[in-house]
């Protein structure tokens, strides 16, 4: 069984949203979220979808859920305080419907709307490879790295240098037991779930997708106009076919 685990337990403090989690904001009269569950309910090889939500607007998620019909949702749990913790929540309500040991997991963000079956086919194809598939983009500019947050202390190769993005995906049992070994350490706050693997898990140097640059995590004000730009302009290639 193939699962999209997605993580929407977030606020969206930085989106200055008067106490709408950033996950709820509309796009052209639809949420964020749906869009973004939108397109692991309409991929053939998602069989089903557990997500963690943020514990004020449960209920309004599940209604969301069965407006949209979004049939492949098996569970909605409440996530944690840290978006780590939620994907761990969210993890755990996937354990529970598990079905085999080869069940893979493809861990996402609620607020990362615009990607394509491809890239789901392709991060499933490439845990089965390789154990692994971390969905990332090619660095275009310039990366500098700076302790001190003062001086240029060091400059990345670009041709060398990768964005991680999502989904990031693995066995279920896999990141299961790397999360379990950070819980073990108290480590509570990782950014994200291939940093997880890389410091608790069996796969040390876990496996890059390429993806496109316009899988982009609505954050700020500046992203969510990006992303109202980029799905108007996948909607008129559906509909124009160009």
């Amino acid at each position: 069984m193939n699962i999209a685990v997605i993580f929407a337990g977030g606020v969206g403090r930085r989106m200055k949203t008067n106490g709408t989690p950033k996950q709820f904001l509309e796009i052209n009269g639809i949420p964020i979220i749906i869009y973004t569950l939108q397109i692991f309910e309409e991929a053939r090889n998602i069989d089903a979808i557990v997500i963690a939500g943020v514990s004020t607007h449960l209920d309004y998620l599940k209604s969301l859920i069965s407006k949209y019909n979004i049939s492949k949702v098996i569970d909605v749990v409440v996530g944690g305080e840290t978006g780590q913790q939620s994907i761990i929540n969210a993890l755990k309500a996937a354990e529970s419907h598990s079905k085999t040991e080869d069940d893979i997991v493809l861990i996402h963000d609620g607020v990362r709307p615009i990607i394509d079956e491809r890239l789901i086919d392709e991060n499933i194809e490439n845990v089965k490879i390789y154990g692994t598939s971390i969905s990332c983009v090619k660095q275009r500019e310039t990366t500098i790295l700076s302790t001190s947050h003062e001086n240029v202390e060091e400059i990345t190769k670009r041709d060398d240098t990768y964005v991680a993005r999502a989904p990031q995906s693995f066995y279920l049992k896999d990141i299961l037991e790397a999360e379990r070994n950070a819980i073990d350490n108290n480590d509570l706050d990782c950014i994200d779930s291939c940093s997880v693997m890389k410091k608790y898990g069996k796969y040390e140097n876990p496996h890059i997708t390429v993806c496109n640059s316009d899988n982009l995590k609505i954050t700020t004000p500046e992203d969510y106009y990006i992303a109202k730009i980029l799905l108007e302009q996948r909607k008129n290639k559906d509909i124009w076919g160009v």
